[in-house]
């Protein structure tokens, strides 16, 4: 088995608040990140795939094939939105990495599966440079 990884990047905005709590409950569990007018990040996005190398071409995926597939299904509808408001994807729910990156794992795994052999192993959502999830499709 093979594992191969394509990174990425998109910058995006969100607020984490439960719209059933106080201002306060907000503030007390979320800190800052329950800020009114938002807040946003620089995040990198990683995702692993895996697979036995094609006897042909000797690739589990082509990387071009997986590169687009990100940015068309992920990136394009994260990069420069405010997750909360505009990613229809997350309408309703927690704009947290951890709901985020089980999202992104549901919309590649749709869009990977009839492209490729290949199978999602892994997607790592880095917030800031401390600050990471891993989700495995668990």
């Amino acid at each position: 088995m093979v594992y191969i990884s394509r990174k990425e990047h998109f910058n995006a905005a969100h607020r984490l608040f439960n719209p059933n709590w106080s201002d306060e409950r907000n503030k007390e569990v979320f800190g800052p990140c329950a800020n009114h007018n938002w807040h946003g990040h620089n995040f990198e996005l990683i995702v692993t795939v895996r697979g036995e190398p094609d006897p042909d071409t000797g690739f589990v995926i082509d990387l071009k094939v997986l590169g687009d597939v990100i940015k068309r299904e992920i990136i394009e509808q994260l990069d420069h939105k405010n997750i909360n408001l505009d990613v229809p994807f997350m309408q309703g729910k927690m704009a947290s990495c951890e709901i985020l990156v089980m999202e992104i794992w549901r919309l590649l795994e749709q869009a990977l599966a009839p492209l490729s052999e290949a199978r999602l192993h892994q997607i790592r959502l880095y917030e800031t440079e401390r600050n990471f999830v891993d989700y495995y499709g668990e």
